[in-house]
């Protein structure tokens, strides 16, 4: 017989993009998590392809982009937090090439048994050169993935 209790998740990592479905997102994330007594991640890269490119990086930048993200999502977090049901919220901010710092320095450390994300809409050329993230996902995901439309 299914122990049904144990079909929960405890770790839920949500990744968000900065786009205008961001809080919407986010607040499903912080409902699964609450209906779940989870532990929350919340992730984000700062694409850093266009710097390498520009064969610059510069540390002030970076950390601007950090500051204005966690900026966008503080009140959500505050009340993530404040929820009482969420056991643990976390947000973690990188640097890099989006999948493979998303794969390899976070979902790869955290092993969350559900993952969240938004189905960003790209243009059909950046679609066809670059695929999208909530694809990728999916497919290499060892857990659940929640693509939030």
């Amino acid at each position: 017989m299914t122990d049904y209790r144990r079909l929960g998740y405890d770790k839920i990592f949500v990744t968000l993009d900065g786009t205008e479905t961001q809080d919407k997102v986010l607040e499903r994330a912080i409902i699964m998590a609450a209906n779940n007594n989870s532990e929350l991640y919340i992730g984000h890269v700062i694409d850093s392809t266009a710097l390498e490119t520009a064969g610059t990086y510069p540390t002030e930048l970076i950390q601007d982009l950090e500051r204005g993200f966690r900026d966008s999502i503080a009140d959500a977090v505050r009340q993530a937090e404040d929820e009482g049901l969420i056991k643990k919220v976390e947000v973690i901010v990188k640097a890099g090439r989006i999948r493979e710092t998303l794969k390899d320095e976070m979902i790869d450390v955290i092993h969350p048994d559900l993952i969240i994300c938004g189905a960003r809409g790209l243009s059909s050329i950046k679609y066809a050169l670059l695929g999208s993230i909530s694809t990728f996902l999916t497919r290499n995901a060892k857990c659940d993935t929640l693509v939030i439309k």
